[in-house]
Order: C-alpha cells, then structure tokens, then sequence
C-alpha cells in the first residue's frame, strides 16, 4: 500500500490507542487501485476497523474513496457481492468503522463503552437489514449499503456484547488491528501470520543473527 501527501479528518478524531495518546486526527490515504484487504479480525466489524493501519503511529487508511469501500463489501465473504456506495453512505461507513474501533479498544482496555460512539453503532444497527436467500449454491446476501453497514453493526454489537469474547489488539508493535481470538486457551498473538506474525518473527531471526555477529 502506497503512502501519499493527501489527508482528509476522519470521522473518530479523536479516538484513542491502547498507550493513552489520541489517534493521529487526519489520516495518510493509501490507494494506488490495487490495495489489497485482510479479513483475520474473525467479525466483519472488526476487519472493516482493521482498515486503518497503523493508528498510533502514521495511520494509513485504506477507504480512500467510495469504490474502496465497494471493492472492500465485495471481497468480505459475509457481505453482498455488490453495492453503490455514494459519498454520503461513504462518510457513515467511516463514521461508522471509527465509532467500532473505538468501542472494540474500549472492551480490550475494560473501561466504559464511549456514549457517542455507541450512539452511532446502535443507530447504524437499527436500519433494515439485506434479505437472505439460501440455494444449492449456498447463502445469497443482497442489499443496498445501508442495509449492509446494519449489518456490520450488528455483528460489532453481537461480539462487543459477549462476555466470553475474547478480543485482543495484535501483537506486533506497529499494528493495531483489533481481532476475535476464538483460538484453544486464547493464546493467539498476532491478526495474521502472513500479515505480521512472520514479520515479527523474521525480524526477531534477523536480531539474532546480528547479536551473534
């Protein structure tokens, strides 16, 4: 994902990271038109959070434009396949994806749900949802962004509202996706292997190698 100079406020200003200091206010956008999208975060609230990078320290995101957030539904095996996202659902979503990120740090950090916050999840929860259809071919989801972003919501509030849910924030120092840990005895450290638990691994290997030269 490239960085470039163009900035933008987000809607979570604000919000803030696990050391206690506020999120960057403005947000470096990194689309280049082939970004490409993880869902490790096990709840599709969490992986549209998850679209931020870096929040604490260059927060890089990757909802750059309504299509980014089109292209990102239709890869999200729990979402249609297509929606039209016009500018102002646009500016929901991300409202939304920040009001989630900022509960999700607050259930890691065991303190008191943001009123606001929470305000904006449990209206984006209220709207209709996309109707359902089951095949030979499986599970059929369709509806327009709104009825999508009820969703969202409503999976944010299914999983923020389980006690046994165990969330945690990765391991690796740079990232600060927040993911589902449904792994035996809750001993996963990392959003993804591939995405940084290698990484984090690899530059461990390399640190050793220095310290025996």
């Amino acid at each position: 994902m490239s960085r470039i100079s163009a900035t933008r406020s987000p809607p979570g200003a604000g919000v803030t990271g696990l050391t206690g200091d506020d999120v960057a206010p403005r947000f470096v956008t990194g689309q280049d038109g082939d970004v490409d999208f993880a869902f490790v975060s096990g709840n599709p609230a969490l992986d549209l959070a998850g679209t931020v990078g870096s929040r604490r320290d260059e927060p890089i995101d990757a909802l750059a434009a309504p299509a980014d957030l089109e292209r990102w539904v239709a890869e999200c095996a729990e979402l249609p396949e297509r929606v039209t996202a016009d500018f102002a659902t646009f500016e929901f979503a991300l409202s939304l994806r920040e009001a989630l990120y900022r509960l999700a740090l607050d259930r890691v950090l065991d303190r008191p749900f943001d009123p606001g916050c929470l305000q904006i999840v449990n209206g984006a929860a209220a709207a209709p949802l996309p109707s359902i259809k089951l095949s030979d071919a499986g599970l059929h989801m369709s509806g327009d962004l709104r009825a999508v972003l009820a969703h969202i919501a409503r999976s944010g509030i299914a999983v923020l509202g389980d006690p046994h849910a165990c969330l945690k924030e990765c391991g690796r120092n740079d990232c600060t996706r927040i993911y589902l840990d449904r792994s035996r005895g809750a001993r996963r450290t990392w959003c993804g292997m591939d995405e940084c638990g290698n990484r984090v691994k690899a530059a461990a290997y390399r640190a050793r190698r220095r310290a025996k030269a």
